[in-house]
């Protein structure tokens, strides 16, 4: 009688403890987009236009732009001419789209609405990783490294305004990924995979002005800032974000996540961070700047990481390319 009642107290633990995270589930799955079946491989970053209420995403196989209607949900577009797009940024005060396009080496300029080709600025082949001032409207560009045989890369720097290419900015090391801008002062923090360590660039000065290392988590490829705490996220795909001092270097912590990480990003008006990664979202909480906790893990799709956080909509995108006889994707998330 004992062992009954002890099973059946365990029983109601477990479901009560499953329907308390379905309520308190920070994503909710609210709607899906769909792409053709020809569209297959993986993805790799997301623009929005919140004015014009569309999306754009960059399946890189596929040779081209997608481009959604938010409302509706439906494929409204195809952006033509980009033989392997990685990221876009879209600028609505002059109506441009600007797309890396790793394999020509070039950022490609486009008219928003007609999505006619205006013109390109020329960079090293495998051009691929973005980050973007817009104080000075710059642009700055992952760009060569091992796809072009070299054991450095460079972080190319764009007037977006004057479509013209700046300065080159050289960094040891074959593969670079994420990085993230501050606002009150000219530091860049950039992800040096292949080293395991993150680079600080002075963006006035044009150069590295330190390097430190990730021991916390193997694979630094996603990338996010709370420049408010001085906290430095970098989500590695071995299954950690490692939290990182601005002020002095240190890693304070490492957070688990899910195994395949590619994106990462971090909310100020919620505290929250959202990592996707090959299958889930998983979504923590800063408690304070030395503290975190899981809200939850929601499950995606097979290489479900390439991701999208807009607050103004409560709404987070997730690219699921295709797998079996699914056809590639983009789910909708409420954010609660």
């Amino acid at each position: 009688m004992k062992r009954r009642f002890l099973i059946l107290v365990a029983v109601f633990t477990v479901f009560g403890v499953k329907a308390q995270c379905q309520v308190t589930a920070p994503l909710k799955l609210v709607q899906t987009f769909k792409l053709p079946p020809e569209v297959k491989g993986n993805f790799d970053h997301f623009a929005i236009d919140l004015k014009g209420s569309r999306l754009f995403a960059t399946p890189k196989a596929y040779k081209a732009v997608v481009v959604f209607d938010l409302k509706t949900g439906k494929l409204i577009h195809k952006i033509s001419g980009v033989e392997k797009p990685h990221a876009v940024l879209y600028r609505e005060d002059l109506n441009r789209l600007y797309i890396t396009d790793g394999e020509a080496g070039d950022l490609k300029i486009f008219d928003s609405t007609t999505y006619s080709l205006l013109s390109s600025v020329k960079l090293l082949e495998d051009a691929d990783s973005i980050g973007y001032d817009p104080a000075t409207k710059y642009l700055y560009i992952d760009n060569g490294g091992g796809d072009v045989h070299q054991t450095y890369s460079m972080i190319s720097v764009v007037d977006t305004t004057a479509g013209k290419k700046l300065a080159d900015i050289k960094i040891d090391g074959d593969t670079l990924e994420a990085m993230a801008l501050e606002k009150g002062s000219s530091r860049m923090y950039v992800n040096n995979k292949v080293k395991s360590q993150v680079d600080v660039i002075d963006r006035e000065k044009r150069e590295l002005i330190a390097s430190w290392p990730v021991t916390k988590g193997k694979g630094n490829v996603a990338m996010a800032l709370d420049e408010a705490n001085h906290r430095l996220f970098i989500a590695c795909r071995g299954g950690q974000i490692v939290v990182m001092d601005t002020q002095t270097g240190k890693e304070i912590a490492a957070l688990p996540i899910t195994k395949g990480v590619d994106d990462l990003t971090f909310d100020s008006g919620s505290k929250r961070i959202y990592a996707a990664s090959d299958g889930d979202a998983d979504v923590y909480e800063q408690s304070d700047p030395d503290n975190y906790k899981l809200l939850g893990k929601v499950p995606t799709g097979p290489v479900g990481r390439t991701a999208l956080l807009v607050p103004d909509l409560k709404r987070y995108f997730v690219a699921v390319p295709q797998h079996g006889t699914t056809s590639a994707e983009v789910l909708v998330f409420e954010v609660h």
